[in-house]
């Protein structure tokens, strides 16, 4: 069954900052990892957060990271932010468990 990916206004505004070929891979990640198995943790591509309520999970799209939530068959993308800003974004936005 698959899953309805949401996205944050925060996300959309992140989305639309992206350049045009990332956006696009960022798409296709989003289609492809998130849509059928949003919990299926890999070695490399999808990460459940530790010792955090929100969010749950990440994702990793080449430079770029994925964060986002699971709740019944739905997947809010809470933000997509470049690796380099990733550890900021957590320090400001993760709410701790």
């Amino acid at each position: 069954m698959p899953y309805a990916i949401v996205l944050s206004p925060e996300a959309i505004g992140d989305f639309r900052r992206l350049t045009a070929n990332v956006r696009t891979t960022v798409r296709m990640a989003l289609e492809t990892h998130l849509r059928h198995e949003p919990t299926k943790v890999s070695r490399s591509r999808i990460k459940r957060m530790r010792g955090l309520r929100r969010p749950q999970y990440r994702l990793r799209v080449g430079e770029a990271r994925v964060f986002y939530d699971i709740s019944g068959t739905t997947v809010e993308v809470l933000a997509i932010v470049a690796k380099s800003e990733a550890e900021s974004w957590l320090a400001q936005f993760a709410d701790p468990a």
